[in-house]
């Protein structure tokens, strides 16, 4: 008859087991392990020694408020003579004697969370267990230790922003490791409505990836439930913070946990995508955030966005909408639920625009379905195929009331961009998207959404066309000329009107004051000649028009007098912010202090006032945001300079995000690498 021993202390093995799991960047204060992946576990009894074959101990690992054999949430199993990694179990690795070396794994389909486990009949232990993205028996397996590096471990990156012809590179600060992070996020996973409604089986759901997936699209915004974030696009951002200040998601995850998950304010999409792939990652979940630009907003499924616009050509605000571009993330998940050509990436959307099932959340939705228009595939595939791929009408109401077709070139779903795996650089992923706009496969797969040819596309222009050309140096502050080119491919003498207008705009198609207009009524064209009309943009005029975007959109609407027929064309700019250079002083290693030397000239022709450097960075300022305000204004022309102390907690490449702000010129962002050595 087999013994059971009385179990005296036991040595959870936080350092090895939390190395061995890739998680000892989370601390090594308790036991963070990964699932179907074996641990160890030192036990120590009271009296008498282990005995192959005469000894017994059972095992019970739970989770959740109810667990269930039934749902998964509770597992009971004894020892074997070897480990299984597909299941539970346990097995003894060390020699008979008064202790014993324990190998425990977990099913690789364990739901992820914290953890009881009982040692026999004395002993419970507590563990957090996440998903496993090195284990092949796990649905979020990635078999490249370059792209585990970048999507799961990497606690810094790059989210481009700016314009489809100029991505502009921001800096973020993920810190998924963190102190309190990992906390926060279950914490997340614990306060979504399903939870509340029915512990036992959301618990159950936490072993799919797209359950979970699906959750935190849902809970990175505040809109259903106690979620993390409250969006703002207009107006001020009295009582909390610009979404442009923010650097990182660590000091947004702890205020959301101190406050008692009361939201966090502001958040726009960049900020939600970017919080969203720091839980991802520190759940396990292989996560990276995408940019589209020139995104469409569709709001009744049709997959067509109608535009209208004015006489002038100047954009008619409707809830359709072109964003200049706009963020999500994208989940390295297999899915048995659907043919497996949809494994891999899976995008979800944080940001709360439409309506899913009820509630504010997007996805998870294989990119693969979007590039072939397999609409009927869970989640929400319609609406994510309209932002990369909708048809745009382009309407003109006259003054008279009657409505005008406008030939425009707009196409949705531009540079599709994520950083590189490795780099800093852009890696471009429009072609897993979509096919090339206008070929073949692109139109069968529009086909397939059941929806019409572009013909608005194909139509020709009776031979005029218009299209506007910048300048490769368009800073801030500075005076510069866009140009309208007017083009006459016909054999016939043309006579036309241009319209040629700017204005500020918003990254999510909000328009804003004019910054300079031409009405030029009779542009006269010999047959194939090109005509170029210049429009001065100044400083003093758009300055204090433009949004922290940067972005203006010029608008050139051509009238050919013979046809009447209007051809728009439409192009958003960004302004470059000035250069932030940084200087690091002192050997950079672990636990040694040391200084970045921060300086950025200014570039406006007036003066800068309540300047203010911060710095942050995982593993580099311990979690926290450190500033520095100068003493006294910056001058036009003149040097802003600061010096920032911080200490490097853990060797390897590491990104120090550093950010400007003042009155005149606000969130400038830039970034060091560094590599602290041991």
């Amino acid at each position: 008859m087999a013994q059971a021993l009385d179990i005296d202390r036991w040595d959870l093995e936080y350092l090895f087991n939390n190395t061995d799991h890739r998680t000892d960047l989370n601390g090594v204060d308790r036991l963070i392990v990964r699932r179907g992946q074996p641990f160890t576990i030192s036990l120590y009894f009271r009296s008498g020694s282990f005995q192959p074959g005469v000894t017994s101990l059972d095992f019970v690992a739970e989770t959740g408020p109810q667990p269930s054999e039934q749902y998964g949430t509770r597992a009971s199993f004894g020892l074997s003579p070897n480990i299984d990694t597909s299941r539970w179990s346990a097995a003894v690795t060390s020699p008979p004697g008064d202790m014993v070396a324990l190998s425990i794994c977990s099913a690789p389909d364990a739901p992820v969370g914290r953890y009881t486990l009982s040692l026999g009949r004395s002993g419970r232990v507590d563990f957090i267990l996440l998903f496993n993205p090195w284990c092949a028996g796990d649905v979020v397996y990635m078999d490249n230790d370059e792209k585990l590096a970048e999507y799961v471990l990497s606690q810094d990156g790059i989210i481009f922003r700016g314009t489809y012809k100029h991505p502009v590179p921001t800096p973020w600060n993920f810190g998924q490791f963190e102190s309190g992070i990992l906390d926060a996020c279950l914490r997340i996973l614990d306060m979504n409505p399903k939870c509340q409604r029915n512990p036992g089986k959301d618990h159950s759901g936490r072993r799919n990836p797209v359950y979970v997936s699906r959750v935190l699209s849902a809970m990175v915004n505040c809109n259903d439930d106690r979620g993390v974030l409250l969006g703002r696009w207009a107006g001020d951002y009295e009582g909390g913070i610009n979404p442009m200040s923010w650097r990182g998601s660590v000091e947004i995850l702890r205020a959301w946990d101190k406050q008692q998950c009361l939201p966090v304010r502001y958040g726009q999409c960049w900020v939600f995508a970017a919080v969203a792939c720091t839980v991802s990652r520190a759940l396990g979940i292989p996560c990276r955030v995408i940019t589209n630009f020139l995104s469409a907003h569709d709001t009744n499924s049709n997959l067509i966005l109608e535009r209208y616009i004015d006489e002038k050509g100047d954009l008619i605000q409707t809830r359709e909408m072109i964003w200049n571009y706009h963020c999500w993330v994208e989940s390295w998940v297999a899915r048995p639920d659907l043919k497996s050509d949809f494994h891999g990436w899976q995008a979800s959307d944080p940001t709360p625009q439409e309506k899913s099932e009820g509630v504010y959340c997007c996805g998870p939705v294989p990119v693969r379905a979007i590039k072939e228009g397999d609409l009927l595939l869970k989640y929400d595939a319609p609406f994510v195929f309209a932002e990369v791929n909708a048809d745009v009408n382009t309407i003109r109401r006259n003054k008279d009331g009657s409505t005008t077709k406008v030939i425009s070139t707009e196409v949705v779903g531009q540079t599709i961009s994520t950083k590189s795996v490795g780099s800093d650089a852009r890696e471009d992923i429009t072609h897993l998207y979509k096919y090339a706009e206008g070929s073949h496969e692109e139109r069968e797969a529009f086909k397939r959404a059941n929806h019409q040819n572009k013909l608005l596309h194909q139509q020709e222009s009776g031979g005029l066309r218009v299209s506007i050309k910048v300048g490769a140096d368009m800073k801030k502050g500075c005076d510069f000329d866009v140009h309208a080119v007017v083009t006459n491919d016909t054999q016939s003498e043309k006579k036309c009107r241009l319209l040629f207008g700017s204005c500020a705009i918003s990254y999510s198609g909000s328009m804003g004051e004019n910054c300079g207009f031409k009405d030029l009524l009779n542009v006269e064209l010999a047959p194939g000649a090109e005509r170029r009309v210049p429009l001065r943009l100044n400083y003093s005029k758009y300055g204090g028009l433009l949004t922290e975007d940067n972005l203006i959109r010029l608008a050139a609407l051509l009238i050919d007098y013979s046809t009447v027929e209007p051809t728009l064309a439409v192009r958003n700019i960004v302004l470059e912010n000035p250069e932030i250079k940084v200087r690091i002083i002192g050997e950079p290693k672990e636990k040694r202090k040391m200084a970045a030397e921060i300086t950025l000239r200014n570039p406006l022709p007036e003066t800068l006032e309540d300047c203010c450097f911060s710095i942050e960075g995982a593993n580099l300022t311990g979690g926290s945001v450190i500033c520095e305000r100068l003493g006294s204004a910056v001058g036009p022309g003149e040097e802003a300079k600061a010096k920032i102390y911080f200490t490097p907690t853990h060797s390897g490449l590491r990104k120090l995000l550093v950010d400007f702000d003042s009155s005149k010129l606000s969130h400038v962002k830039g970034y060091r690498n560094v590599i602290i050595g041991k």
